[in-house]
């Protein structure tokens, strides 16, 4: 029996094994838009989308202040449940605006060419709707749902809607 060790694998070997383990992942690990230079963007539906995630996560912090008061293993439960749809619903947000919109919709401007001000000013919208995922992420308040909301529709603004 030959044993192998993982020097003795080709670039092929390797590439196999690499593509069978990306096949295996799970759907929400590949849900953005691929990285390929397709050309098919609908920015419409990730705006959509991304104010869904900011329902989603007022909908979450809503049920949590209703299970806050309770002290049984249920209510536990079930608090335990809306935190972690609440922090996947905020991840989606993060990973979509950094993604899809700054890395294939956000083209950058030299400092001192035109357009570079509003270059800053779509950074500034697509920084802000990733900050007020995190702050959701790490409060229970609606009102940081509300911010989410806003600040998608800020960064909106900047694909037509």
């Amino acid at each position: 029996m030959k044993r192998f060790c993982c020097a003795s694998f080709s670039v092929l070997g390797v590439m196999t094994l690499s593509a069978i383990l990306l096949w295996g992942t799970s759907p929400s690990s590949v849900r953005a838009h691929c990285q390929v230079p397709c050309g098919i963007y609908d920015d419409a539906a990730r705006i959509a989308r991304l104010h869904e995630d900011a329902t989603t996560i007022a909908k979450a912090m809503a049920e949590m202040a209703k299970l806050a008061g309770g002290h049984n293993a249920q209510a536990l439960n079930q608090g335990a449940r809306w935190v972690t749809t609440k922090e996947a619903h905020a991840s989606h947000v993060i990973q979509v605006v950094s993604e899809y919109f700054l890395t294939q919709k956000v083209k950058p401007v030299a400092a001192g060419a035109d357009g570079y001000d509003a270059y800053l000013s779509k950074l500034a919208d697509h920084h802000a709707v990733m900050v007020a995922a995190m702050k959701a992420k790490q409060n229970a308040a609606a009102s940081y749902a509300e911010k989410l909301h806003t600040a998608i529709e800020a960064m909106a603004k900047h694909y037509g809607k």
